[in-house]
């Protein structure tokens, strides 16, 4: 039995998916939107054929008051529209927890000091483990007889060395507060650069690679030899590349000028790195397809918006390319990363003498599957590589459960 129910616990959503960790198939998925909120809406999927006597997909307007009430939404869904949980019965639920801190490196099995533990993280995380662990209070009440197991999204870049995730603050105060660099979209990376070594049919302990998360939150990893040992995401995920509404990186007296001449407060600053910044306040569109196309316009404001993205993008591959002594493989994956070929063309170009060699034809080329984009003749091979968090969480629940 290898049937995982892989839940993703927001403040206001609940997004699920029932996975053969084995085969790699999704039997059903969903999404129960608005929870706390009026105009809850729940959406599922059922992965199975069209004409299944329960039909395979449901759409309604519900009333999700809590987290409890949208298990209970998700289980209406599997019940009345398949596929049956008593006939394919999950052997574990595993869940997306965004920060572990320092203290979860690998996918660990929920007891009730995991939870104590998932809380006073709360402090690196507080738009997200609070709601996980919502998440997780409500998935036990569904489902009390299966073990439920936290996959921290962190755990990945636990092998990051002192020199790549240490501040150069003041030791005490770093100490103190817990102060130092995490990296999130683990479960990504993970899945990705283990993808991108079996589809170059070498073993991921013999390779060197870059792999390129980007979507509306982005980051770049390091990954030797199957472990990450740098990324661009900080203490937090505002930390690094240029992403749809965060800044990434910037002088960290920008803070203080902002509150001292802008007259902004903590929250007005936080509002605007993570909300009103990245190519949104750049270009006026966090859509990157919406701000290619305006660059193509030729809107300014939006073809330096993507001159800005790219530019930092390409000075991660560098310093990848410098911490690693070279590179084997570079992948690119998430919503940008696997369907602009712009923006992957804008980060490679010009990287030629460092062994890149990007082919246009096939970068331009859309497929649902891993594919190569570079040329027969480089010495790095290009990838893009469709990532699948559910997938890998299911992969890892297992594990923790059979361990």
């Amino acid at each position: 039995m290898s049937l995982v129910l892989v839940v993703n616990s927001g403040s206001s959503s609940l997004k699920y998916q029932l996975v053969d960790a084995a085969s790699g198939e999704a039997l059903a998925s969903g999404l129960v939107e608005r929870i706390g909120r009026e105009g809850g809406h729940a959406r599922h999927r059922h992965e199975g054929p069209e004409n299944d006597s329960l039909g395979s997909n449901w759409d309604a307007a519900v009333d999700v008051p809590d987290h409890f009430a949208a298990f209970d939404v998700m289980l209406e869904g599997f019940a009345a529209h398949g596929p049956s949980l008593e006939q394919h019965p999950p052997v574990a639920v595993g869940h997306r927890v965004v920060q572990g801190g320092a203290r979860f490196f690998e996918p660990t099995v929920i007891t009730p000091l995991v939870k104590i533990n998932i809380d006073e993280l709360s402090s690196l995380a507080p738009l997200h483990n609070p709601a996980n662990l919502e998440g997780i209070e409500a998935a036990q009440r569904a489902f009390p007889e299966v073990p439920h197991v936290a996959v921290f999204d962190t755990a990945f870049h636990q092998t990051m060395p002192p020199a790549a995730f240490t501040y150069a603050i003041d030791r005490d105060v770093a100490t103190k507060h817990r102060i130092r660099r995490y990296g999130f979209h683990g479960t990504s990376h993970r899945y990705v650069s283990r993808a991108a070594a079996e589809f170059v049919g070498r073993p991921v302990e013999e390779l060197d690679q870059i792999v390129l998360h980007l979507g509306n939150g982005a980051s770049a990893c390091a990954v030797a030899g199957g472990r990450s040992v740098d990324t661009s995401m900080g203490m937090t995920p505002l930390e690094g590349l240029v992403m749809g509404t965060r800044s990434g990186d910037l002088d960290p007296a920008i803070l203080l000028h902002l509150q001292r001449r802008a007259g902004l407060d903590v929250d007005g600053v936080d509002e605007l790195l993570n909300r009103r910044s990245g190519i949104l306040g750049l270009g006026g569109h966090a859509d990157m397809r919406d701000l290619v196309d305006a660059a193509e316009a030729g809107e300014e404001r939006a073809a330096l918006a993507l001159e800005v993205y790219a530019h930092r993008l390409k000075a991660y591959i560098g310093a990848y390319l410098a911490q690693l002594g070279g590179v084997d493989v570079i992948s690119f994956t998430a919503g940008v990363g696997e369907n602009s070929a712009p923006v992957r063309a804008a980060a490679l170009t010009g990287l030629e003498r460092l062994g890149i060699e990007l082919d246009a034809e096939r970068n331009a080329t859309r497929s649902g599957g891993i594919r190569v984009i570079s040329t027969d003749a480089s010495p790095v091979t290009v990838l893009v590589v469709p990532t699948d968090e559910e997938l890998e969480i299911a992969r890892q629940t297992l594990e923790a459960v059979s361990a």
